[in-house]
């Protein structure tokens, strides 16, 4: 995986390199997608997308494939170890046929704010001309943990949701006195 931060996954910005011409055939009904999140220092946890993007040259990877999910690793350095989903389907309202063309857009948001972008260019193909997923060539490493993200609204703050008047008669005339410079800039 690389960092890309113009237009991640794009042809002139898959690291440097071009689409594929060997393409990995995944099956029309989805399929097994394994990968290797710990080649980077920073990445003891990540947050996980996968993502489709349609075509020969596709214009977005704008179709979510998996609900994101963290990865906890064993350290922030550096570490080995392999994450497998052994199946992963289309998304949504997506239909195929065999040999159409299509990129798989890994994404790995580390907690410092930097997304590692890895894609994958593949030919949808039927299931028997794949070749078989099995326990040796699609494994979780132990030392890898998941965690799935939430969000709550029944969470409260301690804090005190409305300021003491005292507090927003000084901060509400310092606001504006910036917004007026800043719009007079």
């Amino acid at each position: 995986m690389w960092v890309d931060w113009e237009r991640p996954s794009s042809t002139t910005g898959r690291g440097g390199m071009p689409t594929s011409t060997n393409r990995t055939k995944w099956p029309i009904g989805g399929g097994a997608f394994s990968f290797q999140p710990g080649w980077f220092q920073g990445h003891g946890s990540a947050f996980i997308y996968l993502n489709l993007g349609l075509g020969r040259i596709p214009d977005n990877m704008s179709h979510p494939m998996i609900t994101p999910f963290e990865i906890v690793g064993p350290t922030n350095n550096p570490y080995p170890g392999t994450v497998c989903l052994p199946q992963v389907p289309l998304p949504a309202n997506v239909s195929v046929q065999v040999g159409d063309l299509a990129t798989i857009q890994i994404v790995e948001l580390a907690k410092h704010g930097a997304a590692l972008y890895n894609c994958a260019d593949i030919e949808f193909a039927e299931p028997e001309d794949v070749p078989e997923v099995t326990r040796d060539n699609c494994f979780n490493s132990s030392e890898i943990g998941f965690r799935s993200l939430f969000t709550s609204s029944s969470l409260q703050s301690a804090a005190p949701v409305n300021p003491s008047p005292g507090v927003s008669s000084i901060l509400l005339p310092l606001m504006m006195v910036v917004m007026v410079r800043c719009w007079m800039m």
